[in-house]
């Protein structure tokens, strides 16, 4: 059996791994062995993070709609509950964007829910 030599490949696997690590600090980002373990860590995290960046914009969205709801006299809960009855279905997301941006536009949306 012939002897294989792993020189081109092996070169090309270490080459993709450390432009990866591209921007680390120290030895993670000039040696291999460190480098990839840095790479699979920070992998694995940014998988876990795009799920909790999900969560966590959500977080602002309710405190920044809780914030303008509460400016108007009506908790973040009412506030809520009173577009549900009243079948406007704007999520949280443009509620949020409303409340930062066209202040008078929410102050609408929640003198509507405070007249039922």
């Amino acid at each position: 059996m012939a002897r294989v030599r792993t020189g081109i490949v092996r070169r090309k696997r270490h080459k993709k791994i450390l432009k990866e690590a591209k921007g680390f600090k120290g030895t993670r980002k000039t040696n291999f062995r460190k480098a990839n373990e840095a790479v699979r860590r920070a992998m694995a995290f940014s998988t876990e993070h795009r799920k909790l960046k999900k969560r966590t914009m959500r977080e602002l969205w309710i405190i920044r709609i809780n914030a303008a709801s509460r400016l108007n006299g009506i908790s973040y809960s009412k506030f809520m509950n009173g577009l549900k009855k009243l079948n406007i279905s704007l999520d949280r997301k443009v509620l949020a964007d409303l409340a930062v941006n066209n202040a008078s536009e929410f102050a609408k949306l929640v003198e509507q829910v405070k007249n039922i």
